[in-house]
């Protein structure tokens, strides 16, 4: 296929235009532009010159009509994802990840009717109010980045309901590996171990995640996006298995022979209305339509992360609160 990613340049986005130039698609890969034209993780990704990379910004229409442009597919993976950040600039989460997906899906529309396999999260569910949560489960976000996610998700269906646009809405839980931000809990636990913090700083012990290596996550993307049973269908990318941060925490340091205590840090807490207290997938539908389900466990996943982590802890800034 000839397939256009949006957000190539980072964390899941990287991962994902790499395996589909290993099984031969020819990939565009749409990244930010910036003035240094650095193309974030594909700078170091050997694969780069299997790729197209095209550097805008997922804001400006003319330039993903210019991406979308004689592609057969489109994975939309472009946002803003950081939670913290979102309660500081929630209009930059509108503009990015809302009109950011409006432009996606009218230029797929306007290319003849591209299908387009968008990136939603399990965030928009808020906390659980059953175990474990389906595509059926509602839909309640309770931060501005969350709620700008299921807005895109309902303006990708409307798409699909009112101009017969075939899209995919993959809805993945906490996807973590090499590469993620340090906005993200995985890195920031590892990070701080590795440079040899004598304590943790970190936000809410209590809540529990459903937590998806990244490999696992790329391959329900391909998945996906290579069955016709999706098509105007959500379908969720988990485990079936959650921690607690706590636990995490606990596990991470057992893998890498820390006894490092934890010290609560009131800077990283979310407002109490907004923690998402409970996130346990039901991969179900994924796994009847598609065969899917995901292989990695938690403990390998995390493993390999960690090992990838070593020598590059500086990336990572530990000794701050990465908001």
């Amino acid at each position: 296929m000839n397939v256009l990613v949006t957000g190539a340049g980072g964390f899941i986005g990287s991962h994902l235009a790499e395996r589909l130039a290993e099984r031969g698609d020819s990939v565009r890969a749409f990244v930010h532009y910036n003035s240094r034209n650095l193309w974030g993780w594909l700078e170091e990704s050997p694969l780069r010159g299997e790729m197209e990379i095209l550097s805008g910004d997922i804001r400006d229409y003319d330039m993903v009509k210019k991406a979308v442009s004689g592609c057969s597919a489109v994975f939309h993976l472009a946002a803003l994802i950081g939670i913290p950040y979102s309660y500081a600039s929630p209009l930059a989460y509108v503009r990015t990840n809302v009109e950011g997906t409006y432009n996606v899906l009218q230029a797929a529309r306007e290319s003849g009717g591209i299908p387009v396999i968008h990136t939603s999260t399990s965030e928009i569910y808020g906390t659980a109010r059953y175990v474990p949560i389906d595509e059926g489960h509602p839909v309640s976000p309770q931060s501005p980045y969350a709620a700008t996610k299921a807005s895109a998700d309902h303006l990708a269906l409307s798409f699909a309901r009112s101009f017969d646009l075939p899209v995919t809405v993959v809805r993945p839980f906490n996807t973590f590996g090499p590469r993620q931000s340090a906005r993200a809990i995985i890195p920031t636990i590892i990070s701080q171990i590795l440079d040899d913090k004598d304590s943790l700083s970190l936000g809410n012990l209590a809540p529990t995640r459903d937590l998806t290596f990244v490999d696992d996550t790329v391959s329900g993307f391909l998945a996906a996006a290579g069955s016709r049973e999706t098509v105007g269908e959500v379908v969720n990318l988990g485990t079936g298995r959650e921690i607690s941060i706590g636990g995490l925490a606990r596990l991470i340091a057992e893998i890498m022979g820390s006894s490092v205590r934890i010290v609560p840090d009131p800077r990283r807490l979310r407002p109490a209305a907004s923690e998402v207290e409970r996130l346990l997938s039901c991969p179900d539908k994924m796994r009847r339509l598609t065969g899917w389900h995901a292989a990695v466990s938690l403990e390998e996943g995390l493993a390999r992360t960690v090992e990838w982590m070593r020598g590059r802890s500086g990336l990572y800034k530990s000794d701050i609160y990465n908001v």
